[in-house]
């Protein structure tokens, strides 16, 4: 059996996805433009959805699980009065309501009692999420409907401002990974009285990793494997130090290391070693990064 050939092209790409394409869509891109087949992202965007794509190419690929750990924020609008069965505006309203009662005071007292903090959240049937080996989307189309367990999720911030129509109004969100802003939308209209959908997705970070940064597929330019990792404390090690990270070893814990962690370890040279978290009183390493040329 071949072996497979290792990955020669290594970076981040901070892509602006556009609408009309899956996230999918645009690693293969980015395949075919690079020329590099270990390609992934760090968190699915709806293909109608726009915004903050990270995609790791090469060694980055080992390092996606810390970036869909990373905090999102979006902005959309909230369409009070009908619902979709997508939760969104790509799909077919299921039912409509008297909603002309609607005040900005109850839309704000909802969010704020309901939809800020910690809170449990059921996943859309037209989510990637795995039940029993299939994805919700794909038994969606076949028109199966799941029971499906809620998932706690952090809404960190959920701000709301009216429009010119009072029955749609522009949302920002900054919450945790996992968090399905179409389901906010759903609920935030049973919570004010009738129903509402979600239209206009937008992510507009990432962690640290913006919009003003981001560029379309066809212009992405990769990042080296420190500045991917640019959101998590990162600690220098001597020559020394350095040798047993590249081999994964268990290393003291020094003052360098503040925090929780966890921590990107960097050579001298400032290359990339290996992420660490803590370990007793030590810090051990959770993932290795191979030797890569920059």
């Amino acid at each position: 059996m071949a072996r497979r050939r290792p990955p020669t092209v290594h970076g981040l790409a901070v892509v602006d996805k556009p609408a009309g394409v899956t996230s999918h869509d645009v690693v293969g891109m980015l395949r075919r433009s690079l020329g590099e087949k270990r390609v992934g992202h760090a968190g699915t965007l709806d293909p109608d959805a726009t915004g903050v794509l990270l995609v790791g190419v090469g060694n980055c690929t080992r390092l996606l699980r810390f970036l869909t750990d990373l905090g999102k924020t979006y902005t959309g609008q909230v369409v009070f009065g009908s619902t979709t069965d997508s939760l969104d505006s790509t799909g077919v309203v299921t039912a409509t309501f008297d909603m002309s009662h609607l005040t900005e005071a109850q839309v704000r007292t909802a969010v704020s009692d309901h939809l800020t903090g910690a809170i449990e959240q059921i996943p859309p049937m037209v989510s990637a999420v795995k039940i029993d080996g299939r994805r919700l989307h794909e038994l969606a189309r076949e028109g199966v409907e799941v029971e499906r367990a809620p998932r706690p999720v952090t809404v960190y911030r959920f701000d709301v401002a009216a429009t010119a129509d009072p029955l749609v109004y522009d949302i920002e969100v900054h919450c945790s990974k996992g968090t399905y802003i179409r389901t906010l939308a759903d609920d935030l209209g049973r919570l004010c009285g009738g129903g509402a959908h979600l239209r206009g997705l937008r992510r507009v970070a990432v962690g640290g990793f913006t919009l003003a940064e981001a560029l379309p597929p066809d212009q992405v330019m990769l990042r080296s494997l420190p500045e991917a990792m640019r959101d998590y404390p990162q600690v220098t090690v001597d020559s020394a130090t350095a040798a047993l990270a590249r081999n994964g070893r268990v290393l003291e814990r020094t003052d360098t290391f503040v925090g929780h962690g966890p921590w990107a370890v960097l050579s001298p040279e400032g290359d990339l070693l290996a992420m660490y978290e803590g370990f007793r009183q030590q810090v051990k390493p959770s993932i290795v990064v191979s030797h890569y040329a920059e």
